[in-house]
């Protein structure tokens, strides 16, 4: 479940068959299985999108999803195999790919940390279809964050992918980017507006 720059399926790529997303500075090694998603469906959950922390790939914080907090989050689920899922975590959580994940924990509590860092908690946020709801997020909600404003490579981004999954345009995207905490304060819409052109 992707809620923050992978909702841009070109972003997605990047963690599936390697590469360097558009406007970032990193290169990614990609997953074993290197297939295109299964099936991408849009949807939303409930909590807050938040920014923080600093982004080696686009430099200013990163997206964070907060499902105590309150809000709706737009986001975009991917049908993947375990394998992809554990190789996409283990690049977000700045690890090499390759080490299948054991689901079994969060599957069964609803959350497991794998470690204390960015991306190392994850979350079973319901089903679709039968499938389960997986994502990760920091061990921290908003409240406990280092808010950080997000850079504006990364909103170009998250702005593609809200257009590609959702529908969005500009306007839209630049109102809810621009109020999310870490955003909020030192973006505006119309300034994330201008940003996206």
């Amino acid at each position: 479940m992707a809620y923050g720059s992978n909702l841009h399926a070109a972003r997605l790529a990047c963690y599936l068959r390697g590469g360097r997303p558009n406007g970032g500075t990193q290169d990614y090694p990609g997953c074993r299985d290197r297939r295109p998603p299964r099936r991408a469906v849009a949807t939303v959950l409930p909590g807050t999108l938040y920014f923080a922390g600093r982004s080696l790939t686009w430099g200013g914080g990163s997206a964070f999803y907060d499902p105590a907090a309150d809000g709706e989050v737009p986001c975009r689920a991917y049908l993947l195999t375990a394998g992809q899922f554990s190789d996409i975590a283990g690049q977000e959580m700045l690890r090499s790919p390759g080490t299948d994940l054991d689901l079994t924990p969060v599957l069964t509590t609803g959350r497991a940390e794998l470690g204390p860092g960015r991306y190392e908690t994850l979350l079973h946020v319901g089903e679709l279809d039968g499938h389960p709801l997986l994502t990760f997020t920091a061990p921290w909600g908003v409240a406990g964050a280092e808010l950080n404003a997000p850079a504006p490579p990364y909103l170009r981004t998250l702005a593609a992918g809200l257009a590609e999954s959702h529908g969005w345009g500009p306007w839209r995207s630049a109102g809810y980017l621009a109020t999310r905490p870490g955003a909020s304060g030192h973006w505006t819409p119309q300034a994330v507006a201008a940003v996206l052109g």
